[in-house]
Formats: structure tokens, sequence, C-alpha cells
């Protein structure tokens, strides 16, 4: 249902842009857990191992997410621009900002981290790294950054602001994306029943998540691609894919290196050392938002 303002441009009633913004999270949810119980399944069966294991679920979560947020969009006559997409020379200035903020936040606050001890790195070994950096940006972005920005800060938030403020749509968005953990273990599990996989444990995160830590970085994550999102004028979808690639490529080498065989890894020397990694979001929201006013300006 719409609702005509004086001036004659049509906005969604609540209701619908509330019903909208759930399905958003309800797409990704879906597509998460399908997608990667089935994509491995299908690897498996297939004889596939490694990387090419893992890009199989990965473009099968990006599928079932894009293709009906895409068809959902067609439908209503409205073009992808809509939800923050645009063309390529916009796209590639808006993703250059994107890993720009998020990756000279990271290196800033992680950086004053190991010079105040709270990290201790490995020495770089070149081929693995860049093998790891190159392997990690395409299931990164096939199997997160790309579904979770386009049914979240693109299908979601656009619902959302079209009948309510920044604030509340923030909000509202970053509540949808607390959703979509836990209910996507529900997907996974359904899925890997009815493929005949072993059904991993339903939870409000994803199996070997602490949750009060996960739950406390989410919003903290979900805000700053807000941030992100709402920086540029043109295309801004691809700022959050930027920012979301950037954030799993920073953590994945900072904390889990030596777990992937990254070819360089950070050991933590105290517990504090994770409160790097908000702190590392909160710094580059704040640049997102002096990137915004002094752009606008």
């Amino acid at each position: 249902m719409t609702r005509q303002h004086p001036g004659g441009k049509t906005a969604l009633s609540r209701s619908s842009a509330l019903a909208r913004a759930l399905l958003g999270g309800l797409l990704m949810a879906a597509a998460l857990g399908v997608g990667t119980a089935a994509g491995s399944v299908a690897a498996e069966r297939i004889g596939l191992t490694g990387t090419a294991a893992r890009l199989v679920p990965a473009a099968l979560v990006s599928a079932l997410a894009v293709v009906p947020v895409t068809l959902a969009v067609r439908r209503r006559r409205s073009r992808l621009d809509a939800l923050g997409f645009g063309g390529a020379g916009a796209a590639l200035r808006a993703f250059s900002v994107g890993v720009g903020v998020t990756m000279a936040s990271a290196v800033l606050v992680i950086g004053a981290g190991t010079a105040g001890g709270l990290l201790r790195w490995s020495r770089p070994d070149p081929v693995p790294l860049i093998g790891f950096l190159a392997s990690n940006a395409v299931i990164a972005l096939l199997l997160e950054a790309l579904p979770e920005e386009t049914t979240l800060r693109g299908y979601t938030w656009t619902a959302l602001r079209g009948r309510f403020g920044g604030a509340a749509s923030a909000l509202g968005t970053t509540a949808v994306f607390l959703l979509v953990p836990g209910a996507s273990t529900v997907a996974y599990a359904a899925t890997a029943r009815l493929t005949g996989a072993e059904p991993a444990p339903i939870g409000v995160v994803p199996p070997g998540q602490d949750a009060a830590s996960y739950l406390v970085l989410l919003p903290v994550f979900g805000l700053t691609l807000i941030a992100a999102r709402t920086a540029v004028g043109q295309a801004p979808l691809w700022a959050s894919i930027g920012t979301h690639l950037t954030f799993l490529t920073v953590n994945r080498v900072t904390l889990e290196g030596d777990r992937r065989g990254a070819g360089w890894s950070a050991s933590q020397t105290t517990p504090d050392a994770v409160l790097l990694v908000p702190a590392y979001l909160l710094v580059a929201a704040v640049v997102f938002l002096l990137y915004r006013r002094t752009s606008r300006a």
C-alpha cells in the first residue's frame, strides 16, 4: 500500500515499508542458510576441494539473494539504481571510498594497538598472502558482501527510508541485520536435513562464534555499513560493499591468518585486543559521516 504526499510523490505506508524491510532480511537469511548447505553438498558430490569447493556455495548464496531482489525491483518497474547501484564509474569511485576509509581506519587503530603491545605479528610470507587475498576477495564478495549489502543496505534500507527518517531507517536496518545470522541457522539446518548432510545446531549466531562478542560487534558493524552507504551520492551501495569486503579481509588476516593459511597473522597478547575491531569500525563510521558532510557541502 502507498500514500501520496502533497507534492505528488508516492511513499510507502508504514506497514508496507516494514514488510519489505523484513523481506530483505528473510531473503538474506534463506539465501545464506540454503546456499551454504546445498552448495557445500553439491561441491562435495562433484568432488571439488579447496577454493573451488568454497566458491560453489558462495556463488549460490549470491544468486539466491540477488536474483529475488532484482526481480522484486523490476516487478515494481524500478531500476537497480534505486537500491544504490549505479554506473561503472560511479560504482568504482564509491567502492574505492569504502575500501579506502575502512582500510585507513584499520591501519590506524590496529597499528596503534600493535605499537601498544596488544598484537604481535608474524613475518609475512608474500606468496600465500597474495593467494589468500585474491581467493578471499572473490569468495567473501559472493558469500557475504554482495548479497548482504543488496538485501539489507539495499532493499531493506530503501524500503525503510521510503517511509521513515534516516536515524529510524538506520536502526531498523541494523535490527533486521541482527536477525539474519540466527534465522540462517534454521534455513541451514532444514536444508541439511533435506540433502542428507549433517545439520548444524540452530542458534542466534553462526556455530563457532561467541554469542556475546558477536552480538556486540554486529550492531557496530551494521551502523558503520549504513554510514558508508550514505556517505556518497552516486552508487552508494558500492561504498558499503567495499567497507564490508575490507572488514572481512582485515579481520581474517589479523585474527585468523594462521588458521586460514593467509601467510600473515597476528597473535593477541591480551584479551582486550579484540576491542580493536569495533574501535576501527567506529573510526571508519566517523570518517564516513565527515566525508558525507564535506562532499555535500
